[in-house]
């Protein structure tokens, strides 16, 4: 019984990470189809009759791609630095001081993620139009940073809680100052949750569309959500180059994910044993 039980876990499993995983296997594959085999009857096929990598060559050849890529990264390691920085110092006072009014401060922190972004788009455009900062790096990394700053801080109020109390307690006997302990004792240990949010706030900036595409209308500060909408032609619509970008844009924060998650796991195994 526990066996034809442990049997069908695993079925569930396969067949959940299938579902999950097939609109990216499908864009995968589409990728490297030629345009004659992306309609009709073989666009249902799931392998390639005739595969190219002319796709993949034409997002880079034939699209200011390189600039994209450039752009999104730029942006979204800017607002990651800034917004894990400032949240790490804010969650460390929410999460220890004591203070009137940290709830509140909390609830509202949290309570700016819930406003739709195109009901603030309005008024951060005619701000930072005033301020000369449209078709700007700066322009797009300040309303970012209002996006993943409540988020990252949320996180990580929750992380420095789970830190023993003990260790600071001993740090002030010692006569260690609140920024000592917090840099020399709290911030290695809070690693593991740092790397959670920094990976947090990198995919939300990389992933944003509608500020970038509102913000920044000129084609030397478009950013990969925005440049790869920007392929489909007036008469027609290139999906296999379209699959290719999603593909090459996709595929590194896989990887970033599962690098960083690798020093996630370390970090809390060899932090979680109090000697």
């Amino acid at each position: 019984m526990e066996k034809k039980a442990g049997v069908s876990f695993y079925l569930f499993l396969i067949v959940f990470v299938f579902v999950i995983m097939f609109p990216f296997l499908w864009v995968f594959l589409s990728s490297f189809k030629p345009p004659t085999e992306l309609y009709g009857s073989q666009a249902f096929n799931w392998i390639a009759d005739h595969p190219t990598l002319n796709n993949y060559v034409s997002v880079f050849v034939d699209y200011p791609f390189l600039n994209y890529l450039k752009n999104s990264f730029i942006i979204a390691a800017s607002t990651t630095i800034i917004s894990v920085l400032f949240a790490s110092f804010a969650a460390y006072a929410l999460a220890r001081l004591r203070f009137r009014g940290k709830s509140v401060i909390l609830g509202l922190t949290l309570s700016v993620t819930m406003f739709p972004q195109i009901s603030t788009l309005s008024p951060i455009y005619i701000i930072l139009m005033h301020l000369g900062l449209t078709n700007s790096y700066t322009g797009l990394i300040i309303p970012y940073i209002t996006i993943t700053l409540p988020l990252s801080i949320w996180i990580l109020v929750t992380f420095f809680r789970k830190i023993p109390q003990e260790l600071e307690e001993s740090a002030k006997m010692d006569g260690a100052t609140l920024m000592q302990t917090y840099r020399k004792i709290i911030f290695p240990l809070a690693v593991p949750g740092i790397f959670t949010t920094a990976i947090l706030a990198f995919i939300a900036a990389w992933n944003e569309y509608l500020f970038a595409l509102t913000i920044n209308t000129d084609e030397a500060y478009k950013t990969v959500p925005v440049g790869i909408s920007m392929f489909s032609g007036q008469y027609s619509v290139p999906w296999g180059e379209i699959c290719a970008a999603t593909v090459v844009v996709t595929v590194p924060l896989v990887i970033l994910v599962l690098i960083f998650q690798r020093r996630i796991v370390s970090g809390l195994t060899s932090g979680s044993v109090k000697e």
